[in-house]
């Protein structure tokens, strides 16, 4: 049996990042292609240059706001035009997906500048692509991982704690969904089994989501940096990446791709769909009650959605729900990661049992 952990080459996080993008990139190219909102240039751009000489040939891409095929086609063609030879993502999750891709296809170095710590996206050698209609399309494993990670912790104190929240609601999923694939004995994205480093690193990131998650949300909405933020951004982006790439995806994920083809989801953010497809994968599990109360306390204590009614879903429709349940258990889904067999009438079953104890905790609780 082979086991393989992958990782990005280097990881740097720190206060003041933004502003020294050159001093960290600069030895991988001399053209840098960075892939940018237009949000993102109005609030960054100018730090970013601060950080390049004159001289430097720098080219900002607006990024049009999905990681699509046809994004992906279109931002590699500017890259050409440009003659640039190094990509650089900054942004949230999908621009780092597609920053990944782009770079794959034209054979360049990446580095990838988070903004929010909302996804474990950056660190991995996985892009999530969606329709142009924002509904789940495909994983692209590209081969290596990024060159780069850089964040600005300054930066992820600004942005909204909603985002930091959505984050751990990603990497909340890390420990479950390892776990399940190593007992299915399952491959991971990687190429080969998990390492005994991977699974404590999952480890790790569930227990400082416990303990620095409620602190680290109360210090973003006061926009500061404490350690418990500090702890918090690793765990969303390093521990969380380097666990589901080099540990194992299952059924939390296929749940949150499921639940792309309902519309009233679309202004949910990943990990908050991701979350509540933590409860339905322990309860498809039938996982001890004490432990989905631990779960449940603390997405309530941090405010990830725990009932259908917090990702909007106001009236549960069945027909909706099983449409969500047959995309979960679509051909090469990570729900058959689960060490048994799930079919459709099974997540249906959990999804409607997760809601309701989401709504018999808060109401038991008082939440």
């Amino acid at each position: 049996m082979t086991k393989i952990l992958i990782s990005p080459s280097k990881y740097i996080q720190g206060k003041g990042e933004m502003k020294r993008i050159k001093e960290r990139v600069g030895d991988l190219g001399d053209s840098f292609f960075i892939i940018i909102s237009e949000s993102g240039y109005k609030r960054f751009g100018e730090s970013i240059m601060e950080s390049f000489d004159e001289s430097d040939n720098v080219y900002f891409a607006k990024f049009n706001g999905e990681c699509s095929k046809v994004e992906i086609d279109r931002l590699s063609a500017e890259f050409r035009e440009k003659g640039s030879n190094v990509v650089i993502g900054v942004g949230g999750g999908k621009i780092h997906d597609t920053a990944k891709v782009v770079a794959y296809y034209e054979k360049a170095p990446v580095v990838i500048v988070p903004t929010i710590a909302s996804t474990d996206a950056p660190t991995s050698a996985v892009s999530v692509l969606y329709t142009e209609d924002g509904e789940f399309d495909e994983y692209v494993l590209v081969p290596k991982n990024p060159d780069i990670v850089l964040i600005d912790v300054d930066v992820i104190a600004k942005a909204p704690a909603r985002l930091l929240v959505a984050g751990m609601g990603d990497a909340l999923a890390t420990m479950f969904e390892s776990r399940a694939a190593v007992k299915a004995n399952t491959q991971t994205l990687a190429g080969g089994y998990a390492t005994e480093t991977a699974i404590a690193l999952t480890k790790l990131c569930y227990d400082i989501l416990l303990e620095e998650g409620l602190k680290a949300k109360l210090a973003v909405e006061n926009k500061v940096v404490t350690k418990s933020v500090e702890k918090i951004i690793e765990a969303n982006t390093l521990l969380s990446g380097l666990g589901f790439e080099s540990g194992g995806f299952a059924a939390a994920h296929a749940v949150h791709n499921g639940f792309t083809v309902v519309e009233e989801t679309h202004n949910m953010y990943h990990g908050e769909k991701v979350a509540f497809g933590v409860i339905v994968q322990l309860v498809l599990e039938n996982a001890p009650l004490e432990e989905i109360e631990e779960v449940l306390q603390f997405c309530n204590e941090v405010g990830l959605p725990t009932t259908l009614k917090e990702l909007n879903i106001k009236e549960i429709s069945e027909e909706k729900l099983m449409e969500v349940a047959e995309l979960s258990c679509a051909e090469g889904e990570t729900i058959y990661n689960m060490p048994f067999e799930v079919t459709p009438q099974d997540v249906y079953a959990a999804i409607l049992t997760a809601n309701t104890l989401g709504e018999n905790f808060k109401s038991k609780y008082k939440v």
